[in-house]
């Protein structure tokens, strides 16, 4: 790797040491995760996405949320003498705004040893009692003592499971039949993308005309399964997933594919922006847990009709042809039917937003989020 790369990472990727600024970091991804489900329920009442997608995406946010719960807690007591080195949370202040990937594979490798740690600690209930009586017989601050129970607290959060890892891997819903031999699913999964450091939710409509039905066929689900992991990166364009899929599997038939990248997240105090998004923040001058914004970007890929091959001597297969966007030749760049920008922010910087009416936020959904829960959107 050349001194440039290694410099650019050093840049991009950035350690909060600061116990403060860490605390802050994780009470601001609290907030944010918290109005991404009533922004999801707002898109429903749009009739932008279904009931179902919510029921799915909202799992996938709330796995997001318990993720960063347990970050919070191993880091803690980030800034802070414990007497033993555990480093700090690196995050991605210019691309993403997120924890970068190494993050999430530590937090795996984690889970895996977290019984095991477990067992080896005192409980929380011990553990609190030493601290009272360091602070009220010796009359320190148990610092240790604290770091140990965050410890053990972050490995509890991992036992209990239900995080957003970086491979989460496909399900299956059944909609319904629609006919003899042919049955239609919402197949569902998500990565944390690690060229982007963020966490990216992928849905697809099959239809399957195999002899079993797709989740209980022994063959073709695992193998299913890995193929899409393997094609969910962010630098595929959605078209080529799609015909890919369409093309290594005979009998399944993609017919509706979508892909929505939660982030970047920005931020004054945590992360480097420039243009429009960098003035806003900074003119905004938000109070603390307000001085945020977050991209949502959903893309979708519709088959617009099929068509027949042969496939061997005597038979025959179908092939989805997909619909892109017509405007300007964009669908061939873009490899989508349609693209939709949101972005989500507070009042205060939604403001300035909108006297400064930057040019490439005029077609960008607005999503203005208060403190008490409430949810706004402006076209």
């Amino acid at each position: 790797m050349s001194d440039t790369i290694k410099d650019d990472l050093v840049r991009d990727h950035v350690g909060l040491t600061d116990t403060f600024a860490a605390r802050r970091y994780f009470r601001k991804f609290e907030t944010i995760t918290g109005h991404l489900m009533r922004v999801a329920a707002v898109m429903e009442q749009e009739g932008r996405i279904s009931k179902l997608d919510v029921k799915v995406i909202g799992g996938y946010l709330q796995r997001l949320a318990a993720t960063f719960q347990a970050l919070s807690l191993k880091y803690l007591m980030t800034g802070r003498d414990t007497g033993t080195f555990f480093g700090s949370i690196s995050i991605d202040r210019t691309e993403s705004g997120f924890p970068v990937f190494r993050e999430l594979l530590t937090m795996a490798n984690d889970a895996q040893q977290a019984e095991r740690h477990l067992a080896g600690t005192m409980n929380t209930h011990r553990l609190k009692d030493e601290m009272i009586r360091q602070i009220v017989g010796e009359l320190e601050i148990p610092t240790k003592l604290q770091f140990a129970m965050s410890q053990r607290l972050y490995y509890e959060e991992l036992v209990k499971g239900d995080l957003f890892w970086g491979q989460n891997d496909p399900q299956a819903h059944w909609l319904g039949d629609l006919g003899p031999g042919r049955r239609r699913y919402l197949v569902h999964w998500s990565v944390y993308d690690s060229q982007v450091n963020l966490p990216t939710i992928y849905l697809m409509e099959v239809e399957d005309t195999g002899a079993r039905g797709l989740p209980v066929d022994d063959r073709r689900w695992p193998e299913v399964q890995a193929h899409l992991i393997a094609q969910s990166l962010a630098g595929l364009k959605l078209l080529t997933i799609a015909q890919g899929f369409d093309r290594d599997f005979g009998d399944l038939h993609p017919k509706l594919l979508r892909r929505i990248h939660v982030g970047p997240m920005y931020s004054a105090a945590y992360t480097l922006q420039t243009g429009p998004i960098h003035d806003v923040l900074d003119e905004a001058h938000s109070p603390e847990g307000q001085d945020w914004a977050l991209a949502w970007t959903s893309e979708r890929l519709e088959s617009e009709r099929v068509e027949t091959e042969r496939a061997g001597w005597f038979g025959t297969v179908e092939r989805e042809i997909f619909a892109l966007d017509p405007f300007a030749g964009r669908g061939i760049d873009t490899g989508a039917t349609a693209t939709e920008r949101a972005i989500i922010m507070p009042a205060r910087p939604f403001q300035v937003l909108a006297e400064k009416n930057p040019p490439g936020f005029r077609e960008v959904r607005k999503f203005v989020v208060s403190p008490s829960g409430q949810v706004v959107s402006y076209r």
